[in-house]
């Protein structure tokens, strides 16, 4: 187990903090990098290429596109997520920006990584790709990425069925390069558990969106800090792909859970509530929900997780 050049040394807490749709702004990534974790956001949630500069200009300058800071201690690298399926419109301009700023890290999912791991790889960056399969796995490292991300059962968003002790064992059984472990890790203890499992880095979501700097609403937050793993709901519903849903949001947009309409309809709004968009209103998270009980300013929260991973 090593992590690439690029990232040895470079992180003062092995996490990467994970690009969250509709969360992560640049003042989440440049935060997080100013702390000492990779911070990342997805390419889409810049609502096209020319604020995508925009974002990347802020947080190129804001904390250089190598993490360099001048005489200050040098920040993390930062990272961006790109949907490389083929019906993601944005792929082909919004790599032309990634590789004109250099981007350190790009997390690649749903698709294929292969061009895209071309592409980083002439500038020096490293890739990083999502999976929820053993399958998946090989697919990846076959197609030159630097790392896989095994999103596991329980983890927010689109997660997959296999439980972590299942996982990362099986996927080192036949890989030695980089893993980052993501599935409800939401303390430094978690952090150390995940390395001691096997995995080089922890990628936690769910946890930095109840943050100061994340953008996500404060009932959002508020509704993270009064839930447990039990007011999760596991459904395709809301994107064709299964993910981790709050059940009281679904219920606050109008739903019933457990009779869910065609996800077409959900996704326009319309007769159910005018206002609850998917993945806007309904919101998701992972099963460490619980153990979440506040929001703070991202410096304390990595402060206090590195002091539990040191006690780990």
């Amino acid at each position: 187990m090593a992590l690439p050049a690029q990232l040895d040394g470079k992180l003062s807490l092995p996490v990467v903090v994970a690009p969250m749709f509709l969360v992560s702004w640049p003042e989440l990534v440049i935060e997080a990098c100013r702390a000492g974790v990779l911070g990342t956001f997805p390419a889409l949630n810049a609502r096209s290429p020319e604020e995508l500069r925009d974002w990347l200009e802020k947080i190129s300058g804001a904390i250089g596109p190598k993490g360099s800071s001048g005489n200050a201690p040098s920040p993390a690298p930062y990272g961006v997520n790109i949907i490389a399926h083929r019906t993601n419109p944005r792929v082909e301009p919004d790599m032309e920006l990634v590789v004109e700023y250099e981007v350190p890290v790009v997390i690649t999912s749903v698709g294929k990584p292969d061009k895209i791991v071309e592409a980083v790889h002439g500038y020096g960056g490293v890739v990083l790709h999502d999976i929820t399969t053993i399958d998946f796995a090989k697919r990846a490292i076959d197609g030159g990425v630097d790392g896989v991300i095994p999103v596991c059962s329980g983890a927010g968003g689109h997660a997959g069925n296999l439980n972590p002790f299942a996982a990362v064992p099986r996927i080192r059984e036949f890989y030695d390069g980089m893993i980052a472990l993501a599935g409800c890790i939401s303390d430094g203890g978690g952090v150390r558990a995940a390395q001691a499992l096997g995995a080089d880095l922890a990628y936690i979501g769910t946890r930095f969106i109840a943050t100061k700097e994340s953008v996500a609403s404060p009932a959002y937050k508020q509704m993270l800090i009064d839930c447990e793993a039990e007011d999760l709901f596991y459904t395709p519903a809301f994107s064709g792909i299964p993910a981790n849903m709050l059940r009281p949001s679904i219920v606050e947009a109008g739903l019933d859970p457990d009779r869910l309409p065609a996800k077409t309809e959900i996704d326009l709004g319309e007769e159910f509530n005018h206002s609850a968009k998917a993945w806007r209103d309904i919101w998701t998270a992972g099963q460490g929900v619980g153990s979440i009980h506040d929001s703070p300013p991202i410096a304390e929260l990595v402060a206090r997780m590195t002091a539990e991973y040191q006690a780990a």
